[in-house]
């Protein structure tokens, strides 16, 4: 129980093994103080960090909805009273701007454009554990945010296609994606090597890519990065079980611009192809697993990156979604 805050139901929630997705928490009304300023609400965050916590454990993903977070700069300090440590956004394909201080746009790629389902950066060694999404400006319609729980696609594709999910386990992925130097805003997938390395030296381009384990090739106008073979699926040693921690499905059907081409964006580990009817298959899953509920302004979406796959749906402007990833 907490004297803040208070489990809400909304509509477009699932139940998974008598567990709401996501958690939903506004303030509670008979609270003796109430959050009704930022600066209460911050507080109260950091006095209630451990239920606070011990929700997202359970859940995967925590929506705060109801509280005084107006801007960017109030949604900084939301993120800065749950104390945890930012992570750079070093390695990243979306293209993005830095609003104030941790706070970053979401993925700035055009808004008829859908964003595949993904683990945040599953592609790189370094991702972020928890990442945080809040609403600016609400959508004119879509421009939802589905997100779906990574646990329940393993089994479920398992249960579907078990030689495939035992290649995937045996020879991991290889991710390969043709950066330009510029950023691409037309593109989802359209930072440029300059942004994605934060450097303009190709040689620091390259270290800072060795460090990721990526190997990159220099073309005459770009470089081709590849990637892997990295895991597909990991172990969530703290909630005991497989996810489904790949890009495969965002890269085969969404890594598509003027420079790539999405098919063979992934291969397995050992560089064959990927059978295309089954990463079709994985997408529908995805689909019937996930949960999408509309942005309402002020709302605070916290998602551990090791239980949740996150989306975009295309929208009708205008919608405003700022993000700030955490080691």
């Amino acid at each position: 129980m907490s004297e803040t805050f208070l489990e809400f139901q909304i509509p477009h929630q699932k139940l998974f093994n008598g567990i709401q997705f996501p958690s939903v928490l506004s303030p509670n009304p008979k609270s003796q103080t109430p959050p009704s300023s930022l600066s209460l609400f911050t507080k109260a965050i950091k006095t209630e960090k451990t239920f606070l916590d011990s929700v997202l454990h359970k859940s995967g993903a925590l929506l705060l909805r109801g509280f005084p977070v107006n801007t960017a700069s109030d949604f900084n300090d939301v993120v800065e009273a749950f104390g945890f440590e930012e992570l750079p956004y070093v390695g990243g394909a979306a293209p993005r701007t830095n609003v104030v201080g941790r706070v970053f746009t979401a993925n700035e790629s055009p808004p008829d454009q859908k964003i595949p389902f993904h683990h945040e950066m599953a592609q790189v060694p370094t991702f972020p554990s928890k990442l945080f999404f809040f609403c600016e400006v609400e959508p004119g319609s879509g421009g939802e945010t589905p997100i779906v729980l990574s646990h329940l696609v393993y089994e479920k594709v398992k249960e579907r296609h078990p030689e495939f999910v035992e290649r995937l386990e045996e020879h991991g992925l290889l991710y390969t994606r043709v950066l330009g130097e510029d950023d691409d805003p037309s593109s989802p997938i359209g930072r440029g090597w300059k942004s994605t390395f934060l450097t303009k030296d190709k040689s620091v381009a390259e270290e800072r890519a060795a460090n990721l384990g990526m190997k990159l090739e220099w073309l005459e106008d770009s470089v081709k990065t590849i990637m892997g073979p990295i895991p597909a699926i990991k172990f969530d040693k703290t909630r005991q079980r497989k996810i489904w921690f790949n890009s495969m499905v965002a890269a085969y059907t969404g890594w598509e611009d003027a420079r790539n081409d999405p098919v063979k964006a992934v291969t397995f580990g050992d560089g064959k192809p990927l059978p295309a009817d089954i990463i079709y298959d994985c997408l529908n899953i995805l689909e019937e697993e996930s949960v999408a509920f509309p942005w309402q302004k002020g709302d605070v979406l916290l998602l551990d990156n090791w239980a949740v796959l996150h989306a975009r749906r295309s929208f009708d402007p205008p919608r405003r979604i700022l993000a700030s990833l955490c080691k």
